[in-house]
């Protein structure tokens, strides 16, 4: 499902400093099994959001080989990376939601982007939202919305095409521990259903709570996993 195989990545350098920039990962090497579970830990810096960057395809490793739901990224070109993307959920810890439109068309939205029909978009989109107990708030704006149901709408945006892989990024940052754990019960039951999830936090509480497999980044290089 994920492969990667002594990946290294750097950003480019910044205009006026001398020498290439220092690698935010180095020998990354790890698989992950079809339909797993795990958290992604480490401190601030460690590189858990460019580790999940590579994975739904925003960034490309600098060495190493990367490979994501069978298609390595090397031998892919830039017209491939689209149908690719589609089969990858994200969830960011700043939402991402469009304030100027409501739940439903935020829901609704990757449907669009891939062109579904528009009776097949409004019955998986409502069912989407009877999942993440949004149903009263259908035609809401996410401003209007506690920090908790913003995270669920992303979720349910994030999932509503059933993507094969969802990654989750510090998902819980913003929340208090309820709604926390209702978001975390989100991934839980993507999870149940098949879809290989990745959870990147730290929150420790909620790992004690779900034991599960861990990757675990220190100053870039992966130091534990399982």
């Amino acid at each position: 499902m994920v492969r990667f195989a002594e990946v290294g990545l750097r950003y480019a350098t910044p205009a006026g400093q001398p020498g290439p920039a220092p690698e935010v990962l180095r020998d990354v090497s790890f698989d992950l099994p079809q339909g797993s579970f795990h958290w992604l830990l480490g401190a601030s810096g460690a590189g858990k959001s460019s580790l999940l960057g590579l994975m739904h395809l925003a960034l490309r490793p600098s060495r190493g080989e990367v490979e994501i739901l069978g298609q390595r990224l090397s031998r892919l070109g830039r017209a491939a990376l689209p149908a690719l993307r589609r089969r990858i959920g994200v969830v960011y810890q700043d939402f991402r939601l469009l304030p100027h439109l409501t739940v439903q068309e935020n829901v609704a939205l990757p449907m669009r982007v891939a062109g579904r029909p528009e009776g097949q978009l409004r019955t998986d989109v409502a069912e989407m939202l009877r999942w993440a107990g949004l149903e009263a708030k259908a035609g809401a704006l996410p401003a209007t919305l506690s920090g908790g149901e913003q995270q669920r709408v992303a979720i349910a945006r994030a999932v509503v095409t059933r993507p094969a892989l969802l990654v989750a990024d510090e998902p819980t940052g913003n929340l208090d521990g309820l709604q926390a754990r209702r978001v975390l019960a989100l991934l839980r039951e993507m999870h149940r259903l098949g879809t290989t999830v990745v959870v990147a936090t730290h929150a420790e509480t909620l790992v004690a709570e779900h034991p599960a497999p861990a990757l675990r980044l220190q100053e870039g290089r992966l130091v534990a996993h399982g």
